[in-house]
């Protein structure tokens, strides 16, 4: 992707979160080997931001690793699929716990947008310390047509516009809960999706640690609900 294309989406991106986006309570202030970036968590996906919050606090994302990297797809951190699905098939008197999806509208996989990984559960339910990255690749109008026809949605005039402006990864969508988009700093973000892999893993560790910013004083945040019985597919 070019200096000039991705300065484009950068503004584009900006542009895209004046209307909704800034009245969100938490930034998470992400430092990582390759830069610092922004994230603006949505109110309006309550028991997502709620279960990172939660995560963080634990420690879970503290010098944790982007340990699947897929150019022009997904940068993906935390647990990957196998220790999650090993460690469940050791104890199968335990259901898999997750947490139910969140869909909407104005949360969707544009360019940097921040999305939850699952594995194939029909519930379409999130594990619990597993993010993802969009850093996507352009779209047309013939593949949110299609996609239209193949999933059985309509995409709105806002996601068709950010779309075909900026590029995304639209075919996750209503499969994947989008919880909050990079606000600053979407360039070093593209820069690690560009680190070389083997078998999608980095050959040198891309490490991150993420640090809250409240926007104002919140309210408590809840335990999260679960939704349990998933069937192992890898994300």
């Amino acid at each position: 992707m070019n200096h000039q294309l991705l300065k484009n989406i950068a503004l584009g991106i900006g542009f895209s979160i004046s209307s909704f986006v800034s009245a969100q309570t938490y930034t998470l202030k992400f430092k990582t080997n390759y830069g610092k970036f922004d994230v603006m968590l949505y109110d309006f996906t309550p028991k997502h931001r709620d279960l990172i919050l939660s995560e963080i606090n634990k420690g879970t994302y503290t010098n944790a690793q982007f340990n699947r990297v897929v150019k022009d797809f997904v940068i993906q951190g935390g647990e990957l699929d196998d220790p999650i699905l090993v460690r469940e098939a050791e104890h199968p008197e335990q259901k898999p716990i997750r947490l139910a999806p969140e869909f909407s509208p104005k949360a969707f996989h544009k360019m940097g947008a921040l999305g939850a990984g699952r594995d194939g559960n029909k519930e379409k339910a999130s594990y619990y310390n597993q993010i993802y990255f969009v850093v996507g690749k352009k779209i047309s109008s013939k593949d949110l047509d299609d996609l239209e026809v193949k999933k059985g949605i309509k995409y709105t005039q806002e996601q068709r516009t950010e779309y075909l402006k900026n590029g995304g990864q639209p075919r996750l969508d209503h499969d994947f809960t989008v919880f909050g988009e990079i606000t600053k700093g979407l360039d070093k973000v593209m820069k690690m999706s560009e680190v070389e892999t083997k078998n999608e893993l980095p050959l040198k560790p891309v490490v991150f640690s993420i640090k809250v910013k409240k926007k104002k004083t919140p309210t408590k945040y809840n335990k999260t609900s679960v939704s349990l019985g998933a069937t192992a597919i890898g994300f």
